[in-house]
C-alpha cells in the first residue's frame, strides 16, 4: 500500500477591511480627478491658443510670427528660474543637513518651522518685499559688479538704478523655492540609514565626509526631485515678478540692466487686463508654451529619478 499523500489546505483569502476599501477608492478618485483637472487645462489652453499662432502683427506686438513673440518670453523665463534653482538649491541643501545633522534639536526645530512658514507667504508679499526692499538694496552691489566684473557679459551694465532687474527676480523666486526644496531635502536626509551614518563614522570618517559619503548619494534621487518641484514653482510665478520684474520682451545675458527680459506668466499678468479679441488668445497661446515646459521638465526630472533609483537598486 501506497502511504497517504498530505494536502495542502487550500489558500484562503484576507478580507480586507472597510477602512482599506475606502482608503484605496478614495486615493484611485483623488488620481482620477488630478488626471481629468490636468486634460481640461490642456484642452483649454489648446482650443484657445490656437487662434493666437496666426493672430496679426498688429496683435503680436509688431512681431511677424508667434514664435519671434514668445520666444524673448520663454528665455527670460527660463533665465529667471535658472537663476533661482542656482541660488536656491546649495542654500536649501546647506539650510536641510543643518536642520538634520547639524543642529540641535531645541535649535533644528524652530529654524525647521521658519523655512516652513516661508511657503506661507502669499507671492505678493514677496514681490512687494523684492520691489520696496530687496531691489534698492541691491543697487550698490550692481554698481560694484559693473565696476569690478563688467567684463562679463552677465554684468557688462549699465546697472539698473532701480534694482528691479532680472537678478532681483531670480533672488525672489529663490526665497520662494527655498522651503519647498529644504523641507523635502530634511525629510530625505533624516530618512538616511544609520547603520550606514554610523559604519562611515566608525571608519574614521568626519561628520563631513560620512555626509559626503553616506547621506548625498542616498539622498541623490530625492534631491532631484526637490529641485524640480522648486523650479515647477519658479517657472510659473506670477504676481512677485511683475511686482519686480522691469521687463520687456528683450533678449540678453546681462542680469543687473534694465529692462530685462520678461517672463510669460509677468507678460500674461500685465497684458491680460487690456486684451481683447485675438489678444487674449495670444496671451493663452503664451500659456500653453510654458504649460509644455513646465510639463517637459516634470516629465524629464521623473525619468531622472527613476533612473537613479534603479541605479541604487543595482
Amino acid at each position: 500500500m501506497s502511504a497517504p499523500t498530505a494536502t495542502s489546505p487550500p489558500p484562503t483569502r484576507t478580507k480586507k477591511r472597510r477602512g482599506d476599501l475606502v482608503f484605496a477608492g478614495a486615493t484611485r478618485a483623488s488620481a482620477g480627478v488630478i488626471l481629468v483637472a490636468l486634460a481640461a487645462v490642456a484642452i483649454f489652453l489648446t482650443t484657445q491658443g490656437l487662434p493666437g499662432l496666426t493672430a496679426p502683427e498688429s496683435r503680436l506686438g509688431g512681431e511677424s510670427t508667434f514664435i519671434a513673440y514668445v520666444w524673448p518670453l520663454l528665455y527670460g523665463t527660463l533665465l529667471a528660474a535658472a537663476i533661482a534653482i542656482i541660488v536656491a538649491t546649495p542654500l536649501a541643501i546647506g539650510v536641510a543637513l543643518v536642520i538634520s545633522h547639524y543642529a540641535p534639536r531645541r535649535l533644528a526645530q524652530p529654524i525647521g518651522y521658519v523655512i516652513d512658514l516661508l511657503a506661507a507667504v502669499p507671492s505678493v508679499v514677496y514681490g512687494l518685499w523684492g520691489v520696496a526692499f530687496l531691489g534698492p538694496q541691491l543697487v550698490p552691489v550692481y554698481r560694484w559688479l559693473e565696476d569690478n566684473l563688467g567684463f562679463l557679459p552677465f554684468f557688462a551694465g549699465p546697472s539698473s538704478g532701480t534694482g528691479r532687474t532680472i537678478l532681483t527676480a531670480g533672488i525672489v523666486l529663490a526665497i520662494m523655492a527655498l522651503p519647498i526644496i529644504t523641507a523635502i531635502c530634511r525629510e530625505i536626509f533624516a530618512q538616511t540609514p544609520r547603520l550606514h551614518e554610523e559604519a562611515a563614522l566608525a571608519l574614521g570618517a568626519t561628520r563631513f565626509e560620512m555626509i559626503r559619503m553616506a547621506v548625498l548619494p542616498y539622498a541623490r534621487s530625492g534631491i532631484i526631485s526637490a529641485v524640480m518641484l522648486g523650479l515647477g514653482r519658479a517657472l510659473g510665478e506670477t504676481m512677485a515678478v511683475a511686482l519686480v520684474l522691469s521687463g520687456a520682451r528683450i533678449i540678453t545675458v546681462d542680469v543687473i540692466t534694465s529692462p530685462s527680459p520678461s517672463t510669460i506668466a509677468a507678460n500674461i499678468v500685465n497684458g491680460f487686463p487690456e486684451a481683447t479679441g485675438v489678444g487674449v488668445n495670444v496671451l493663452i497661446a503664451t500659456g500653453l508654451v510654458l504649460f509644455v515646459v513646465t510639463f517637459a521638465v516634470n516629465f524629464t526630472a521623473r525619468l531622472i529619478v527613476a533612473r537613479s533609483e534603479r541605479n541604487t537598486v543595482r
